[in-house]
C-alpha cells in the first residue's frame, strides 16, 4: 500500500514538473502584442523578451518589420534602439542594443520593447522575426512560421492577427459624397441668397420709380 502511494506521488509530481517545463518553455518565447491592429492602420506593437540562458544575458533584440513606412520606438533606460531602412525609405528592421553599464535582461526576467507602427499590412497576420543575442555570445533565431497542423515550432517568429480595417477606397467615397453633400448644400444656400438680393433690388426699383412719379404730380 505505502509502495502504491509513493509510485502514484512519484508520478504525480513527474507530470506536474513536465507539465511546468512545457509552461516555462512556451512562456519563454519571445511575442508580440497590439491591442486593437488593423490592416491599413497604425498601433502599438510591444515585443515581450524572456532570458531563457541561466547564465547569460540577453543584451540585443533585432525585429524585422514588413517594410513600414513609420516606426517610433519607446525609450527605455539603458537601451539604445537602432531603425534600419531601404533604399525606399521604408523600415526594414529595429535593434535594440544594451548600453555600457547596463548588465542587460539577467537570467528568470523579460524586458518589452514597445514600437509604435504602421501602416500594418493589408493582410490577416503578420510576423516579426525576430533575433535575440545573449552576453556570451549566442544568438536565438526566433522566426520559424507554424506548422500546417497548427502545432507551435521550437523556435515561433513573433505574429499578430490583424483585424479587417477600412480601405481606402471607402474611405475615399465616404470623404467624396461628404463633399459632395457639403457643395449641394452651399448650392442651395446661393440660390436663395441670389433670390432674396433680386426681390430686394426689384422692391428698390418699384420705390424709386414710385417715388419719381409723386415728385412729378406734385
Amino acid at each position: 500500500m505505502h509502495r502504491s502511494l509513493s509510485r502514484a506521488v512519484g508520478t504525480t509530481a513527474a507530470a506536474a514538473t513536465l507539465a511546468m517545463l512545457a509552461c516555462g518553455t512556451a512562456a519563454a518565447h519571445v511575442t508580440v502584442d497590439a491591442p486593437g491592429a488593423a490592416q491599413g492602420k497604425y498601433g502599438v506593437a510591444t515585443f515581450r523578451v524572456p532570458t531563457e540562458s541561466d547564465t547569460a544575458s540577453t543584451t540585443a533584440l533585432t525585429v524585422t518589420m514588413p517594410n513600414l513606412k513609420s516606426a517610433r520606438t519607446e525609450p527605455i533606460p539603458g537601451w539604445s534602439a537602432r531603425i534600419d531602412k531601404n533604399e525606399k525609405s521604408e523600415i526594414t528592421a529595429i535593434t535594440w542594443t544594451v548600453e555600457p553599464g547596463n548588465p542587460g535582461v539577467g537570467p528568470g526576467q523579460f524586458q518589452r520593447f514597445a514600437v509604435s507602427v504602421g501602416p500594418l499590412p493589408a493582410q490577416e497576420t503578420v510576423s516579426f522575426p525576430a533575433k535575440q543575442t545573449y552576453s556570451d555570445g549566442k544568438v536565438v533565431n526566433w522566426d520559424q512560421p507554424a506548422g500546417k497542423d497548427g502545432a507551435e515550432p521550437e523556435h515561433p517568429a513573433p505574429s499578430l492577427t490583424l483585424a479587417a480595417g477600412k480601405g481606402d477606397a471607402d474611405e475615399h467615397k465616404v470623404g467624396s459624397e461628404a463633399a459632395g453633400a457639403s457643395a449641394s448644400d452651399t448650392d442651395d444656400t446661393a440660390r436663395w441668397l441670389g433670390g432674396i438680393g433680386l426681390a430686394l433690388g426689384l422692391l428698390g426699383v418699384a420705390l424709386g420709380l414710385g417715388n419719381v412719379i409723386r415728385a412729378r404730380r406734385s
